[in-house]
């Protein structure tokens, strides 16, 4: 039977070859799109989970309630001091992610940016494959590293990494292991791991962190099977207030630490959970298109087969029989849709891991993969063939040799309303892209109060001495300037396009609240900042070489100077930050130091040498090339063992919204393929009302119709559906596209022309969808057309 079955729907498919080709293009295409979504998806809600004993690993979160900051990190002694007195603690484990130790291979100098200082248990408490070596050499030796794969064949080639020795800040290092490369959902994708007791053999920095209000280090525990939570965190944050700390402890599941918010900053990947939402319903929808086009052209070709199901109900068929003929008729089609998604799949790969910077792979062999190609295909069939199953198996007999319609009003509204829906989902996709990219384009665009074009920033060395800093900073500066190609050198203590250094209760001025203490970011810079930089001044002056008090003197930002409310006139009044006296001479005009996503907020700058760790240099329009290597040889003069980390600020600015393109260039590949899948759907429907009504069209021309009536006539009814849909369409669009914006401080609105111009986009893509067949029909002879049975 079942046999038989196949083999009358592979006849169907044979004899309907256009709305074959339609349906297996738009399931294989709809189904390729899902399922790269459902592997974007299915990586992110799954990050870490990977983990052995996962649901018992926990991130500290330090909360600071009077200031309102939570801080990711705590103090290096909360391990071992939580480990020893809680006894809910089975492993606690911490990770140093703030320093980038300079590698020396073969006498190239580079800075390991994906480099983690670990505990020796690190490696119990976290899953790594070891491809060579172990960890108990690592724990043994704490100047031993431990690297990926990927990162050991870099150094080593083909030959074996374990036991090598790598030159690391001018100490010698032995390669103790080797392990697989992180899974595209881990959150630690570091590619060099090195103890922790190697970090604090620098005196310096062991003094530092072993104080208890120093929050440095990022801890996890593992806690005992049946542990309280509440419990715990109480008596970590009882543990930390011993040490004289205002704070208090929470945990932060190893598994929710990917869609975290509120931190102050983050060292992981963090992921976004509005774009899994959107996605998971973009992957649906498009799916859901997809299987339109199917339900719609099977129950448009329902008259053509109703005598088919006449004779066979007459010759004893059972209505289970047929819907289950017809359900092996989808079977069919899926099946061979999901061949061609196989081969769309392997050429698209490449193209969606670029699209979404991931390394995504194919697999027979995987569990997960196959896992979501059965939950697409199971999510394809129902929405696929139930209905037209039940509609076919239907048809009453009798009613159909009698001459009596098979199509009633509820099918044909059915179509109908498919088809809006089909649009609707297309036109808020195009919408959507617009906005997106409007927004995309007014952050590039919109001036950020100073000028950041070709503007070069580079840290420099952690090794200088705070004795010689000042003189090796004005050298370097003034060697610089003597290059034609440099316009002008600035120092700071960090880039201006996000300014991460901010305080509370740092700052006291005539007038204020004790009880105010609000969040001030500071910004320490030089007198040649003004020229480089190019700051606009509101009132008062910017800091003036050889005034000696202008060492202790501050500048504020517009919105300082109003949120601190500040006597009037603002320039004169005594200023005390980090308690260091002196007057405001200046306020400058408000200007984007942070994510266009955050207010800019109260900034404070001061003239201390000693915060500087970085130099700005301005480079001549048409002399990038010859400034940056002007400022490699200048570099490799004065820091011929540190290798130069240089960026210009406008790359450093788009990486900020890094995320967000990739959000704009997907739902405009989704809103494309959308578009592309109900276009073929409203082509086949076209060519099918053409067909029904191929006598009327005769006789019309008979009668005098001309082209454009005819084309008018057939093309009416479908322009009418894409037309409700762009009206249903605007209302969806704009509020989801309201909700998106809301994350960003600085805005565009969202203006009417945006919809007129997608409903405009999806009118002349129906029309030219539709007109082929319309034109097509309009002029064939009518002779031709009377006498067709």
């Amino acid at each position: 039977m079942i046999q038989n079955y196949f083999k009358i729907a592979w006849r169907s498919l044979l004899k309907n070859k256009t709305t074959s080709v339609i349906n297996i293009t738009g399931l294989s295409v709809g189904m390729t799109a899902a399922i790269l979504m459902m592997m974007w998806i299915q990586n992110e809600v799954n990050f870490d989970n990977y983990h052995k004993d996962s649901d018992r690993i926990y991130r500290l979160t330090t909360h600071l309630s009077e200031l309102g900051w939570t801080w990711e990190s705590t103090p290096l002694l909360l391990a071992d001091a939580a480990k020893k007195e809680i006894p809910e603690i089975e492993k606690a484990v911490k990770i140093f992610v703030n320093k980038w130790p300079v590698f020396n291979i073969s006498g190239a100098l580079f800075y390991e940016k994906k480099c983690a200082y670990v505990d020796k248990d690190w490696f119990d408490v976290f899953n790594y494959q070891f491809i060579e070596g172990n960890s108990a050499a690592f724990n043994q030796n704490p100047f031993s590293v431990i690297l990926t794969e990927t990162e050991a064949k870099k150094y080593f080639k083909n030959q074996s990494a374990v036991g090598a020795t790598i030159n690391i800040d001018s100490v010698n290092y032995q390669v103790a292991g080797v392990v697989a490369d992180a899974p595209s959902n881990s959150s630690f994708k570091y590619n060099a791991f090195i103890p922790i007791s190697a970090l604090l053999t620098n005196k310096q920095q062991r003094e530092n962190d072993e104080q208890w209000g120093n929050a440095n280090y990022i801890t996890f525990i593992k806690l005992t099977p049946q542990s309280a939570l509440l419990l715990t965190a109480k008596k970590l944050t009882d543990l930390v207030n011993k040490h004289d700390q205002k704070v208090e402890i929470s945990l932060t599941p190893l598994r929710d630490m990917h869609f975290e918010t509120g931190l102050q900053q983050s060292s992981f990947v963090q992921g976004n959970q509005r774009s899994v939402n959107i996605f998971s319903l973009v992957a649906f929808l498009l799916l859901l298109i997809a299987c339109i086009n199917y339900v719609n052209l099977a129950t448009a070709k329902s008259s053509l087969r109703s005598k088919e199901v006449g004779v066979r109900k007459i010759a004893g068929a059972k209505r289970s029989d047929l819907f289950s003929q017809f359900i092996v008729e989808y079977v069919l089609v899926s099946a061979i849709s999901l061949g061609a998604t196989l081969i769309l799949l392997q050429l698209c790969l490449p193209i969606f891991n670029q699209l979404t910077d991931k390394q995504f792979t194919f697999s027979f062999n995987s569990s997960k993969m196959w896992l979501i190609f059965g939950a697409t295909l199971l999510a394809a069939l129902l929405l696929n063939s139930v209905y037209p199953a039940l509609l076919l198996s239907s048809f009453k007999p009798l009613n159909v040799f009698k001459g009596a319609t098979v199509l009633n009003v509820k099918d044909a509204l059915l179509r109908k309303t498919l088809v809006v829906a089909q649009f609707t989902i297309s036109v808020t996709l195009i919408a959507s892209t617009i906005i997106i990219y409007k927004q995309m384009q007014f952050i590039q665009q919109s001036a950020p109060g100073y000028n950041r074009s070709q503007v070069v920033c580079f840290a420099l060395p952690p090794t200088i001495e705070k004795e010689k800093k000042e003189g090796l900073i004005q050298t370097f500066k003034q060697e610089l300037l003597t290059q034609s190609a440099i316009e002008g050198v600035t120092a700071a203590n960090q880039p201006l396009v996000n300014i991460g250094s901010l305080c509370a209760g740092c700052a006291d001025w005539d007038g204020r609240n004790p009880k105010f203490q609000p969040k001030l970011a500071q910004l320490s810079t030089d007198e040649d900042f003004f020229k480089t930089i190019q700051p606009q001044m509101m009132e008062g002056r910017w800091f003036q070489k050889g005034r000696t008090t202008d060492k202790h003197n501050f500048i504020l930002n517009e919105t300082a100077a109003k949120e601190l409310n500040i006597k009037r006139p603002v320039i004169g009044q005594r200023f005390v930050f980090h308690n260091d006296t002196g007057f405001i001479i200046g306020v400058v005009k408000d200007f984007n130091f942070k994510s266009f996503r955050e207010k800019s907020g109260p900034l404070v700058i001061f003239n201390n040498n000693l915060w500087y760790t970085f130099l700005m240099a301005r480079i001549a329009p048409k002399n990038v090339a010859t400034g940056v290597a002007a400022i490699e040889k200048i570099w490799k003069k004065h820091f011929a063992d540190t290798p130069i980390e240089a960026n210009f600020l406008d790359d450093t600015f788009n990486e900020l919204y890094q995320d967000d393109r990739q959000t704009s260039s997907l739902i405009l590949v989704f809103a494309i393929i959308a578009v592309f899948i109900s276009a073929l759907g409203l082509f086949g429907l076209a060519a099918f009302t053409v067909e029904q009504r191929t006598k009327e069209i005769g006789v019309r021309k008979v009668l005098g119709a001309t082209v454009t009536n005819i084309v008018a006539l057939l093309s009416r009814d479908f322009i009418v559906l894409v037309g409700i849909a762009v009206i249903v369409a605007t209302p969806i669009a704009w509020w989801s596209m309201n909700s998106w914006l809301q994350d960003f401080a600085y805005r565009i609105n969202i203006v009417w022309w945006m919809f007129a111009v997608t409903g405009v986009l999806a009118l002349v893509i129906a029309l030219i969808t539709i007109s082929f067949q319309t034109i097509k029909a309009a002029v064939a002879n009518p002779v031709k057309s009377l006498r067709t049975e």
